[in-house]
């Protein structure tokens, strides 16, 4: 880990946003040896292909909203982010690396009822003020 220099913190609140100064993990860097798609990923696969209406993805920088509808409570907001993603991207022809931004919402539905609505725009490039984590 390194201490900023600016700040000489590996942490530093603004406003009311905590700043960590530390390198993101990747999720290739968190598991050992090789992953499998399981049979249960590979049908919900699939069944989005199949789902997934024909839209035309913006070039250039990406802004991503997603909204999951959970029927459990206890249902983590990240945990369906990466195959939603790694399929969105198979489907629509684009890199991930080129979401600058992305919203995650969840709310709580009866069972049967559960839904993901995304949408997929052309990212904005935010203020100096709204970035700049020294200013």
């Amino acid at each position: 880990m390194k201490i900023c220099k600016q700040c000489s913190n590996l942490f530093e609140p603004i406003d009311k946003r905590v700043i960590c100064h530390v390198k993101p993990l990747s999720v290739n860097e968190v598991w050992q040896g090789k992953r499998f798609k399981t049979k249960k990923y590979t049908e919900y696969e699939k069944a989005l292909f199949m789902l997934l209406p024909a839209i035309e993805v913006p070039k250039g920088k990406l802004s991503i909203s997603i909204n999951y509808g959970f029927s459990n409570s206890m249902s983590d907001i990240d945990n369906p982010c990466k195959p939603f993603l790694d399929i969105l991207q198979k489907k629509y022809k684009f890199n991930d690396n080129m979401i600058y931004e992305l919203i995650q919402t969840k709310e709580i539905v009866k069972k049967g009822s559960e839904f993901i609505c995304f949408s997929i725009e052309i990212y904005k490039q935010k203020t100096k003020n709204e970035i700049n984590i020294h200013g």
